[in-house]
């Protein structure tokens, strides 16, 4: 016996227990009914949580996945085509899961809420549930062998390589970084530096006009003779190919005999 208050202006329900309580762990299941029931399980299915042997687990799957689009295709991927996905790991399980926004809750015997966690832990991490559901069923034909109670399952099971191939491509110019070093740069060479080295640093002004001019001619020329070849090109004939006359088929008279 339990009683329960609904605030409505809070929007809080608190639960107690009374003087006809005889278990006092049922505050604590009274707790969990009404988690439950604020997240869209249907009464008739919260209620079983009241018995001994049932159990519930709440799996917040929200902050799993960061991409929005990603998140809500494998969360359709759990429920599959009109639900049968989830209806078949609900047999396979024997308990009830009810998806719902952020949040997955199952509502059953405790190994088959261990089972239904991690199906969807892994199904929120790229692996799809249809690989964990054939081991389930792997696992319930084995468990009705009494010789293989004992023994390892391992190689029963099937093993599932997860290939993760990337989409990304690479870059055409890798960039490669340069060992560090504690020391700067050494410092480049400013115009008066350059100047100096060469010697136009000591020629008059009259001088570095002549040899400017002068290295401006030597271009204009090399550019000129470029463009020059380039025209030639369309005037030089293509080579052709020899000809080849068609070899004739000897002729042999026939003999009479």
């Amino acid at each position: 016996f339990v009683k329960a208050e609904l605030d409505l202006i809070e929007g809080s329900m608190t639960v107690a227990t009374t003087k006809k309580t005889f278990d006092p762990y049922v505050i604590i299941r009274a707790r969990d009914m009404i988690k439950l029931l604020a997240r869209s399980v249907p009464f008739e299915q919260a209620v079983r949580i009241l018995q001994d042997d049932m159990a519930c687990d709440i799996i917040k799957i929200g902050t799993l996945v960061r991409n929005r689009e990603r998140f809500i295709k494998r969360r359709q991927r759990l429920l599959g085509p009109k639900g049968s996905t989830l209806k078949a790991l609900e047999l396979l399980t024997d308990c009830y899961i009810m998806v719902q926004g952020n949040t997955v809750s199952a509502l059953g015997p405790f190994n088959g809420l261990k089972e239904v966690r991690k199906v969807v832990l892994d199904t929120m991490k790229n692996i799809h549930p249809i690989y964990n559901i054939k081991a389930l069923m792997i696992k319930r034909e084995l468990a009705k062998d009494p010789e293989l109670r004992t023994k390892s399952w391992d190689r029963f099971l099937p093993t599932f390589k997860h290939k993760n191939v990337s989409k990304r491509k690479e870059p055409k110019k890798k960039t490669i970084k340069k060992e560090y070093t504690p020391f700067p740069p050494p410092q480049p060479d400013s115009q008066i530096d350059k100047d100096l080295e060469s010697g136009e640093y000591f020629l008059r002004k009259s001088q570095k006009r002549k040899k400017k001019l002068d290295d401006i001619r030597t271009k204009q020329a090399a550019a000129v003779s470029k463009r020059q070849e380039e025209r030639n090109k369309a005037f030089i004939p293509p080579e052709e190919k020899p000809i080849i006359e068609p070899q004739k088929a000897e002729f042999h008279p026939k003999m009479e005999l």
